[in-house]
């Protein structure tokens, strides 16, 4: 994917309409420190676009960045921060799952897991719940410049345990450092995920 131009084009809060799209829409979900502004940055091809917080839990709003006119890039509220109260989480995931129900366009979920660690109680919660909403994740292994190459194959089975994934699920270890796994992100998008619905 060659990146033309990108624009923050709509912030959704709590409170807010979503909006319709006419273009497929792809959501990224993940745990709030797990990295998932530096991959969305990584994918844009921009190097502070998509806002890097100090404070994991700040993203508390859905965006929407339009890529090149073509497609949106979706980056769904962080869950699991112990700081923000029971009230202001159960906000957001009603927030992510009025999103889930009624987008038209969303043609995929990427979940962002850190590669080194066993999938905490909260991925293990929102992987499940992506997939009751109809949708079979694929997963980012987000962190992998962390470990040694010889570690990755293990460490990516430990996740296809933790989770319990559905069989075939892809898991596309991925570097905001290196940028290991931007391509084959890009690629699947684009060959699996847009190419299919011109097909149709």
């Amino acid at each position: 994917m060659v990146i033309r131009n990108i624009s923050l084009e709509t912030v959704c809060g709590i409170t807010s309409t979503l909006p319709e799209n006419d273009k497929p829409e792809i959501a990224f979900a993940g745990k709030s420190n797990v990295g998932k502004s530096s991959l969305i940055n990584a994918l844009m091809n921009r190097k502070s676009f998509a806002r890097i917080s100090a404070t994991p839990g700040k993203t508390q709003t859905i965006n929407f960045y339009n890529i090149n006119d073509a497609l949106y890039l979706v980056d769904l509220p962080g869950y699991g921060y112990a700081k923000v109260s029971q009230q202001e989480k159960e906000k957001w995931g009603k927030m992510i799952e009025r999103y889930l129900h009624s987008s038209k366009q969303l043609r995929a979920v990427f979940l962002l897991i850190d590669i080194r660690h066993e999938p905490s109680a909260n991925d293990k919660m929102m992987y499940d719940w992506v997939v009751s909403q109809g949708y079979n994740p694929i997963i980012i292994a987000t962190k992998q410049d962390k470990l040694k190459r010889s570690q990755i194959d293990k460490h990516v089975r430990m996740l296809r345990q933790g989770l319990k994934l559905v069989p075939g699920t892809r898991i596309i270890p991925f570097s905001s450092v290196t940028k290991q796994g931007r391509d084959e992100i890009w690629e699947l998008v684009e060959t699996e995920l847009l190419d299919s619905e011109k097909e149709e």
